[in-house]
């Protein structure tokens, strides 16, 4: 089959671009993962940015983090979404067009929810293109949607703790919405809690939307917080970091939970 020469023209357009990003992403901490869980069958294809990163407008609400994190090695997800509790969750994909794509695949990070029929992997075109052996870049993006195997895997962040981050859309300090970042292992979020520093009270945070929790009229001061984590064995405790957001906190800023989760 010929190629159309316009077709041709914005694969080609696509791989540069991803190549010279791919080079400033070397620099990001990325996602390292092990699993012992069986791997799933799907179908994976990647979504047209012009930086050929993650979006900074995701469901999860990790705004410009969203491009970023996992060095752009991000995904929308369907299936695996449920109700943004996936937020976070890390997979390793690999593709199954053995004559184009590495056999160890990729670890991606869930960022946003996306629907694609019987695909549950929409990837960053920077994540569609590392699944690539050298040399085959162009002609996987090309063939566009692929066969993959799935499965969970335990995040890690090097030198990241759990970030609280504080979504564009808080008001301070009338409103505050949090979207909770890097957090290690398999575990994901079910509940946030927040207290002044040294208090007592807590009060629940509600489930706003995707990956984000928030608070009308939240306390007045340095805040504390309490995550809810449920583990892959289907267990759930409560972590807290007792120095979390400071008193004059701003929306869109992250801030260092110094608790790591694994």
């Amino acid at each position: 089959m010929l190629l159309s020469s316009s077709i041709f023209t914005m694969s080609l357009l696509v791989l540069h671009i991803c190549l010279l990003s791919s080079v400033f992403l070397m620099l990001l901490p990325a996602a390292t993962a092990s699993s012992s869980s069986e791997f799933r069958r799907s179908k994976a294809e990647y979504y047209r940015s012009p930086d050929c990163l993650g979006t900074s407008t995701g469901a999860c609400g990790y705004g410009i983090h969203g491009s970023t994190i996992n060095n752009a090695l991000v995904a929308g997800v369907s299936g695996l979404w449920n109700n943004g509790i996936g937020c976070g969750a890390c997979y390793q994909v690999r593709c199954k067009a053995d004559n184009l794509c590495k056999e160890e695949g990729i670890t991606v990070v869930v960022t946003d929810n996306a629907s694609g029929g019987d695909i549950d992997f929409i990837l960053s075109a920077h994540a569609f293109g590392s699944m690539a052996h050298p040399g085959k870049t162009a002609d996987l993006f090309w063939k566009g949607v692929v066969d993959v195997e799935y499965r969970r895997t335990t995040c890690q962040f090097p030198g990241y703790n759990l970030i609280f981050k504080v979504v564009e859309q808080s008001n301070f300090p009338h409103y505050l919405a949090i979207a909770p970042m890097f957090h290690g292992g398999e575990n994901d979020i079910f509940g946030l809690e927040i207290s002044l520093e040294g208090g007592e009270e807590w009060k629940s945070m509600n489930k706003a939307w995707g990956g984000v929790w928030d608070l009308p009229n939240p306390p007045s001061g340095a805040l504390k917080v309490k995550v809810k984590v449920g583990t892959s064995n289907g267990e759930q405790k409560w972590v807290e970091a007792n120095k979390a957001l400071p008193s004059s906190w701003k929306p869109g800023a992250g801030y260092d939970s110094h608790v790591k989760l694994a």
